[in-house]
């Protein structure tokens, strides 16, 4: 086979990935993604660096997974759709379209954070989904009982 394009690395050309990154002045620091859940406040969540090792810094971003997770519920439940103009005027089906992207937005920046494999972002992201089904979808489904109608048209 020899050598693959002049460099050397094999495997169709592809580098091992870096066992560090360079931060300031030519210093190295070892980064580590875990790929299991780990606890403890020694995380990166969404960005470089974010929060750190800062306790103070931890609990704001655990308190941003939430308020993600609260919002996601919140932008899908149907109530949400019933307050956008009608879909059958141009208006209409692009404040849908905007609703639908921001909930899919949300939905993957939530799902970023929860690849930090971090248990406590995973604990407040569930407890996030609760506390909004709670606040948004379960009078509906109570509703959706008493008129025997399925969960998913009510709310």
């Amino acid at each position: 086979m020899g050598d693959m394009g002049g460099h050397g690395m094999g495997m169709g050309g592809m580098a091992p990935p870096p066992a560090a990154a360079t931060h300031g002045m030519g210093m190295r620091r070892k980064r580590y993604m875990h790929m299991t859940f780990y606890w403890g406040n020694k995380s990166e969540i969404l960005f470089t660096g974010w929060p750190g090792a800062r306790g103070g810094m931890y609990a704001l971003a655990l308190v941003a997974v939430f308020a993600l997770s609260l919002l996601l519920e919140f932008l899908g439940c149907r109530r949400l759709e019933s307050c956008l103009p009608a879909s059958a005027s141009r208006r209409g089906a692009a404040a849908r379209a905007a609703a639908h992207a921001l909930r899919v937005g949300v939905a993957y920046l939530l799902m970023l954070a929860l690849m930090s494999f971090n248990g406590g972002v995973f604990i407040v992201a569930v407890a996030g989904h609760a506390a909004g089904f709670l606040a948004f979808r379960a009078q509906a489904e109570d509703g959706c009982k008493e008129r025997e109608v399925a969960p998913a048209a009510c709310c």
